[in-house]
Parts: C-alpha cells; sequence; structure tokens
C-alpha cells in the first residue's frame, strides 16, 4: 500500500502545511507503506483553494518552489517521496524549460523517485500535439518507483481529459508497452476513482495491462 496524496500543494509559492505532512507520515507509518506519492501541482493560493490539481510553470523560479517544499516534505516523512506529473489542460506560457528538463532538474535536486503516470504522459501529448514515447527517451526510467495507468476521454472542445472514469485507451496501452520495452518499472497500478465496471470489466483491463507490460496475468 502507497498513500497517494493530493492537497501538499508542492507547487505552490506558500511553504507546504505541516500538518498536511505530518498527516501523509501518519499514513505511511500506519499501512507499513515503503513510500509516499504527491503530485508536482498546487491546489492552493493566497488561502484559496482550487480544488483541482494544477500546473506549474516550467520556469527556473517554480523549481525553486518545488525544490523547497520537497525537501521540507522529505524531512519529515519515514519513508522515500515519489513526485508525479500530472495531466493538464493547459500549459503556462514562457516555458523556460522542457518538461523532461524541468522534472530531470527536480528529481536531481531533490533525490526524489518519480511516480510516472502513462496516462498523464499521453494526455499530455496529445493536448500539446506531442509525441509520448519521446518523452520517455527522455526521462530517467531507472528512477521510477512505479506505474499509474488510467483512461480517459475526449471533451467537446478536443482536448482529452484523464478522467479515471473511463476504461483505458489501446493508446495508453501502447505506451506501457514502450516503456516497459525500455525498462520494466517495479509495479503497475491501475488508477479508478468512479465510474467502476463490473468485475469481469476491470480484471479484462488489469489483463490488458499485464499483457502490454509483459509480465504475468494476476487475476487467474
Amino acid at each position: 500500500m502507497v498513500p497517494h496524496g493530493v492537497r501538499l500543494s508542492l507547487g505552490g509559492a506558500d511553504p507546504v502545511e505541516p500538518a498536511r505532512v505530518a498527516h501523509l507520515a501518519d499514513c505511511a507509518v500506519l499501512t507499513g507503506a515503503p513510500l509516499v506519492s504527491e503530485h508536482i501541482a498546487f491546489v492552493r493560493a493566497g488561502g484559496t483553494e482550487a480544488g483541482h490539481l494544477l500546473p506549474v510553470p516550467r520556469t527556473w523560479d517554480a523549481i525553486e518552489a518545488i525544490v523547497d517544499n520537497v525537501r521540507r516534505t522529505q524531512a519529515e516523512l519515514p519513508v522515500p517521496l515519489a513526485l508525479e506529473p500530472i495531466a493538464a489542460l493547459f500549459d503556462w506560457p514562457d516555458a523556460e524549460l522542457t518538461e523532461a528538463e524541468f522534472l530531470i532538474e527536480i528529481l536531481d535536486r531533490t533525490d526524489a523517485q518519480l511516480l510516472l503516470d502513462v496516462a498523464n504522459v499521453y494526455a499530455n501529448a496529445r493536448n500539446r500535439g506531442t509525441d509520448p514515447v519521446a518523452l520517455l527517451d527522455q526521462l530517467p526510467l531507472e528512477r521510477v518507483a512505479y506505474v499509474h495507468v488510467a483512461g480517459g476521454s475526449e471533451r467537446d472542445d478536443g482536448l482529452y481529459h484523464d478522467t479515471h472514469r473511463h476504461a483505458v485507451p489501446v493508446e495508453v496501452l501502447e505506451l506501457v508497452r514502450e516503456l516497459c520495452m525500455r525498462r520494466r518499472p517495479p509495479a503497475l497500478l491501475l488508477e479508478r476513482d468512479g465510474a467502476y465496471p463490473p468485475a469481469p470489466e476491470l480484471a479484462a483491463e488489469l489483463d490488458a495491462i499485464a499483457d502490454a507490460a509483459g509480465v504475468e496475468r494476476i487475476t487467474a
């Protein structure tokens, strides 16, 4: 079991709240977790809660804030921290680094692990018109702690929304295959946050992920 945070706001300009970090640390102890994870995102600013994971600008100033918050968090955690880049429906203008450069700088300066969500990689690449496999080739895959796999849907405006409520599309399964051809991660996890399908459909999704990764099915 790996506690997965959504409220630390590591990408915010404000320091992380000690009580939230303490709660995540307590969850790690109570569950006997080998690590915990959080998102490279912000969820609040100036006391206002967004209620959603929001992207941070890929700038050097943002890196400084994230690194500071990650280090504050790591200092209070009893286990390692893995960082997940989010799926975003927009990018801030005037980026100073590519996505890979941005992530590598944060990982190198914090010694954090990477929680790689291949559904996020697919969503971002589709919405930006870029190649998701090219990003895999630029990331330090040896630092991947584990992998998220999820489904989404196309919105009316043509953007792809990573919903965690739809079946995993074939394009994301293909990314799983491409990833595992390069380096097989320690574990893959199917994310479902609602609209849970009947058990046979869920088992079929798990089997499809296992087949794409080239590992033994666990549903028998």
